[in-house]
């Protein structure tokens, strides 16, 4: 059965695409930045994108709205699924402002809103774990507080480890899940409900090498292509990101959808001074600054110079890698990471192709949800679903039973 979903704060559709691993039909999406709904519009040409701001969307004294409204004909007059989505998160992250009154903290609430417009049964929605900690917790008691005046009061959430599902990067992300209150209800909680699949969907640990280790160190221009590569390498992840073979998750005709089976995209990268490079050149395969000489290295940010280590998953691919990717020098290669390369760390496989320019496909890919981390969680809404459904059944099937003994004892 497929079941229906609508995505918030979409990006550049990672979360979208664990979601459609999960098997959901996805009929419309809400994403403002203008570069990041090239590259969704291109990978997710059949899902309408309301690329505006989000607080006009279902919002009927908006005039975008308004003229807008028959795009979504689906998304507004059919049962919906699900509601999930990722709001930003800069104004939570560790190494962002974490101004606890920055505008973007209170994105949850627009959310909320559209959750009580469309009344799915399940929402879904992801952050950066420090806004459980920022401020002694109280942006995760406000999201649970609006949820449930929103009629979400049964709501869960919990840490989830990309690597511990194939993803070659040490990320951490929460997710809430949660189920409308007029539903019946289950023997599990959501939170036990993600428990179940995390447990059931946990891989084995992937890493950088064997994620990247089939690319050239030649690079392109940006917009450009290279022949796809050929490799006998084999592993897991290596399976799930190549477009010529059939992965766990991913079909070789997925993966096709959107790209040449005989062309790599984006496998480019910002350009290196002769400085920069000097110095990058001295630092060994897991290295960073301060391992260097002190007359090479100043004794300021041992993090701004960091050479992946091949045999471990990459340290976490962030959004400001589009300013300075010094952080995020090859393992190998005296250069610093493609936007390919990158895409394959955050486990977007080859056909997912980046579009606008370098700098914004780089804050993409960092703002991205993983696809396959995005769809354990995805899983567990599905199975909230399921079970919710099976109840019905089953509640339908006992009226039907008790409806044919009172035909036999009138008939009698």
């Amino acid at each position: 059965m497929g079941y229906s979903a609508v995505s918030l704060f979409s990006g550049c559709g990672g979360f979208c695409e664990g979601a459609r691993l999960a098997d959901f039909d996805v009929e419309a999406a809400v994403e403002n930045d203008p570069f990041a709904t090239q590259t969704y519009q291109a990978n997710f040409p059949e899902i309408p994108l309301f690329d505006d701001d989000v607080h006009a969307f279902l919002n009927p004294k908006s005039e975008t709205w308004k003229d807008r409204k028959h795009e979504f004909e689906v998304a507004t007059t059919e049962p919906i699924d699900l509601v999930f989505g990722g709001p930003p998160c800069q104004g939570f992250s560790q190494i962002g402002t974490r101004n606890l009154e920055d505008p973007r903290n209170s994105m949850y609430k627009q959310f909320a809103r559209i959750a009580t417009e469309l009344k799915p049964r399940v929402v879904l929605l992801e952050n950066v774990p420090n806004m459980l900690l920022l401020n002694k917790g109280v942006f995760a008691k406000r999201i649970l507080k609006a949820f449930a005046d929103a009629g979400y009061g049964r709501m869960d959430y919990r840490v989830l480890r990309a690597t511990d599902f194939g993803v070659p990067q040490l990320r951490r992300r929460v997710f809430f899940l949660g189920i409308r209150d007029d539903c019946d209800e289950l023997n599990m909680t959501p939170g036990e409900i993600l428990d179940s699949v995390v447990e059931a969907e946990t891989r084995t640990q992937t890493t950088v090498w064997q994620a990247i280790g089939d690319l050239p160190e030649s690079v392109t221009e940006p917009h450009e292509t290279l022949p796809y590569p050929v490799t006998k390498r084999r592993n897991s992840i290596l399976t799930e990101m190549r477009i010529d073979r059939e992965g766990e998750f991913y079909t070789a005709k997925e993966k096709l959808a959107g790209a040449d089976g005989k062309l790599l995209h984006n496998h480019h990268t910002k350009e290196i001074q002769e400085r920069r490079l000097s110095l990058i050149r001295q630092l060994e395969a897991g290295k960073k600054a301060d391992s260097l000489p002190k007359d090479v290295w100043d004794g300021m940010r041992p993090e701004k110079w960091r050479r992946l280590d091949p045999d471990q998953p990459s340290h976490t691919i962030l959004a400001h890698m589009h300013r300075d990717l010094s952080e995020w020098v090859h393992p190998t290669f005296d250069r610093w990471i493609t936007v390919r390369e990158a895409a394959r760390l955050q486990a977007f496989h080859d056909g997912f192709v980046f579009h606008s320019s370098e700098w914004q496909m780089l804050k993409q890919i960092g703002n991205a949800v993983p696809p396959l981390l995005a769809r354990v969680p995805a899983i567990a809404a599905r199975q909230v679903l399921e079970a919710l459904d099976a109840v019905e059944i089953e509640e339908d099937s006992s009226l039907e039973s008790e409806l044919e003994f009172d035909r036999e004892l009138i008939a009698a």
